[in-house]
């Protein structure tokens, strides 16, 4: 296959948020098949609502600043299924992607056609097993892997990473989770078992009684990070500088590259785990540390991209995230304030649009190209119960940027939120504005 056959053949399993099948059947029977490539390395996986792609993106770039030769794992992508897919800092190439697709793609066929499993496996799958395919051929160090959903069935949890970190737990994914926080919890608290190290952020009651419960059954003590850092200072667009206490060491007045009050915690996390390396054999400088906080990219999170007006990108996509948005918009927001939304059916989008509707002087509302997006009628009767400002409807999201270019002045802000699949949508037209 070349890259395109390689997509094609990807994308007709299904869209990935539609065809979940948590369970790690398939995709061990897949890494037996092509001699594990999971193992040709050790692995650090991240699990937990919030906060774990930064986090991921955080660890990546101090392991590059250390000289370690990385892979990351991330999901899901903005505008090529590259990006999912990252050595040392660098996307795969499409050829480099095609080629381990072909080998996955065929080794899936054969399952099928040996009567071992009923159905191909999932795009998720296959995308998962393809990263750790493209990792032995790139002879990477170490791999970072943010997992996708949940943690106890999820794909990327037959990589038995033996350094684990749990982001913030929060109401997500409920229709494969649970609905309640001590459910989601037990399935990410899953990825601790016996023999890992485990850092744990700051949690809810509930979740960090499910967490040291699992922490006590499989023997490990967990590393707690609750708070030891200090706010130093803070730019006009949200940027924030701060100190971090691990007891290990003390990080003094790091410029934290990634905005919003939100990511100091993902940063105390990020440092835990480049400390704890030290179990992998790979001992982490102070510098590389620091400068890989100072200088780590994690596109469509809060990424301002300068323009008149300025554009502010965030893929909040649940309570939790747009939670943490309204705290940003209320600090550094410029005014007027247009937001553009979009959601998924499936998710919160009432209780999201009560968070963040208030906010706008101008709402937007817009579909996404997408089988799970929220209609305009649902988005509507959002609006029409938390919007306090002019509240305008869409049809595509190209058209929603124009008309938000054209309602905001040139010192006013447009913020682009709701989905990570809606700012993979707009992004590439706001980047040719640029």
């Amino acid at each position: 296959m070349n890259f395109d056959e390689a997509v094609q053949y990807l994308l007709s399993l299904g869209h990935e948020t539609l065809t979940i099948k948590l369970g790690l059947r398939n995709t061990e029977l897949l890494l037996n098949a092509i001699d594990h490539p999971e193992r040709a390395y050790p692995a650090v996986q991240i699990a937990g609502t919030n906060g774990k792609g930064s986090t991921v993106a955080m660890l990546d770039s101090i392991c590059r600043d250390a000289g370690i030769k990385s892979g990351l794992y991330t999901s899901p992508h903005l505008t090529s299924i590259t990006e999912r897919i990252s050595i040392s800092g660098a996307h795969i190439t499409p050829e480099d992607f095609a080629a381990s697709t072909t080998v996955v793609g065929d080794v899936s066929q054969q399952l099928v056609s040996d009567k071992q499993i009923e159905a191909l496996p999932t795009f998720f799958e296959q995308v998962t097993v393809i990263a750790f395919l493209a990792f032995r051929t790139a002879k990477i160090e170490l791999a970072i892997l943010e997992t996708g959903v949940g943690g106890r069935l999820d794909s990327t949890t037959a990589a038995n990473a033996r350094l684990v970190g749990i982001t913030p737990i929060g109401l997500d994914h409920e229709e494969y989770l649970g609905n309640t926080l001590e459910s989601i919890a037990k399935e990410k608290a899953a990825i601790i078992r016996p023999g890992v190290r485990a850092v744990i952020a700051k949690q809810e009651p509930e979740a960090l009684s499910i967490l040291r419960q699992r922490c006590d059954e499989t023997g490990v003590t967990p590393i707690l990070e609750e708070g030891t850092h200090t706010l130093e200072d803070k730019t006009a667009d949200g940027r924030l500088c701060v100190t971090v206490d691990t007891g290990a060491d003390r990080y003094e007045k790091v410029w934290l590259a990634l905005r919003g009050r939100h990511q100091i915690l993902n940063a105390a996390v990020a440092i835990r785990l480049a400390e704890s390396l030290e179990l992998l054999r790979f001992p982490i400088p102070h510098s590389a540390i620091v400068t890989g906080l100072e200088t780590a990219k994690h596109p469509g999170r809060l990424e301002l991209i300068p323009h008149k007006p300025a554009i502010l990108l965030d893929g909040a996509h649940n309570p939790a995230g747009c939670r943490a948005l309204r705290e940003y918009l209320e600090e550094f927001a410029r005014r007027p304030l247009t937001l553009v939304f979009g959601a998924m059916r499936d998710k919160q989008f009432g209780q999201m649009g009560e968070i963040l509707f208030p906010v706008a002087d101008v709402l937007v509302l817009t579909t996404i190209e997408n089988p799970r997006s929220a209609s305009r009628k649902m988005l509507r009767s959002a609006a029409q119960r938390f919007a306090r400002g002019t509240v305008v409807e869409i049809r595509s999201s190209a058209e929603a940027l124009r008309i938000a270019i054209e309602k905001t002045p040139p010192d006013g802000l447009i913020c682009i939120a709701g989905s990570l699949y809606l700012i993979g949508e707009i992004r590439p037209s706001i980047l040719n504005l640029s």
